[in-house]
């Protein structure tokens, strides 16, 4: 389905599916009277939570992208994330501000699988870049958000767009259903980046653990207080560290499992949790899972792994059929951990 958000005004179109329909109505939602909608946050970090936003403040976030991107009115954007959450919704209202013509794919985890159309704009989650690589090519300007890029991800994309001499720039997002989907990107493609850069209008702080601390008026007008451990350069930039409620304490030693993650995921392809599980002697055993079957190659590159310290070498590895997932994407380390316990 193509729809030409040209006019704002309702849209009166035939759906063909019930995505087709969710989105029809949003956008109907959208251009109603109320001065707000609901979203409904990811559940990644808790039970999910509904809760009204104003338009206004979406608008606000809308111009943020659009402007950071250069997207031209008349340009086109590719719909294939759940309305149901703060970023499907935020595509929609990203082309009605920027009056784009959305296109709305069914949702997979190949999304272009059945085009070959090129496309200025799309959102995707790692794992369905993963599984259109061959086609990335198509898209203009990719951003990823819903979990972080992994090392071997990039490698990908890396040798696939530089194979096809493609003119696609790709971005990592920083952000939550609270700053209204991202308030920073960070490149991936043409060049790789360290520090996520902010938006103009949103300042950013430490608090006294080393967590994030956000101040965007135009999208939320209370500062909010993250869980999330960085780096700040200049006040404009930040390099995320890892999320503080994840932090493993084993034998008195403070260990970053996002760190050896983007670690191992250098040395091998498969989806790779660090989870510090109870234990009487150190408090907590730090443990490694891996999604996939076990085999002699994946154990062989496993132990070229040189860890920083010895502590970070993990003290028991556990090979699951399938990580549990957040419905937008994102590991379920919560539900990982009883997985393993139980």
């Amino acid at each position: 389905m193509l729809i030409d958000l040209f006019k704002a005004s309702p849209i009166h179109q035939t759906s063909s599916n019930e995505f087709e329909t969710k989105v029809l109505d949003f956008i109907n939602e959208w251009f109603s009277e109320s001065k707000t909608v609901k979203i409904m946050s990811s559940g990644s970090t808790g039970i999910p939570k509904i809760f009204d936003i104003e338009k206004s403040k979406m608008l606000n976030s809308a111009e943020m992208t659009c402007d950071f991107l250069d997207l031209k009115e008349g340009n086109s954007a590719l719909l294939c994330l759940p309305i149901e959450y703060i970023s499907g919704k935020m595509m929609v209202v990203r082309s009605i501000s920027r009056k784009l013509k959305l296109k709305i794919a069914p949702i997979s985890l190949n999304p272009l699988e059945n085009t070959n159309e090129d496309t200025d704009f799309c959102a995707m989650t790692p794992l369905q870049v993963e599984n259109s690589l061959e086609k990335i090519h198509l898209i203009k300007n990719l951003i990823i958000g819903g979990a972080a890029v992994s090392e071997t991800l990039k490698s990908k994309i890396s040798q696939t767009l530089k194979s096809s001499n493609s003119q696609t720039k790709i971005f990592e997002t920083y952000g939550m259903s609270e700053t209204l989907s991202h308030i920073a990107l960070k490149q991936v493609f043409p060049n790789q980046q360290d520090w996520f850069k902010v938006f103009d209008g949103v300042d950013i702080s430490l608090d006294e653990r080393g967590c994030l601390k956000i101040f965007a008026p135009k999208l939320n007008s209370e500062v909010l207080q993250t869980n999330d451990l960085v780096e700040i350069n200049d006040k404009k930039q930040f390099k995320f560290l890892g999320r503080i409620d994840n932090i493993i304490n084993s034998g008195g030693a403070k260990i970053f499992p996002e760190e050896l993650e983007k670690l191992v995921k250098k040395v091998i392809p498969n989806e790779v949790v660090f989870l510090g599980i109870e234990d009487e002697k150190l408090g907590q055993k730090l443990v490694l899972i891996i999604e996939g079957e076990e085999s002699q190659s994946i154990n062989h590159q496993l132990s070229t792994i040189n860890y920083k310290k010895s502590f970070h070498k993990p003290k028991e590895i556990i090979f699951v059929e399938q990580i549990p997932r957040t419905p937008n994407g994102k590991v379920n380390r919560l539900e990982l951990k009883k997985l393993i316990t139980n």
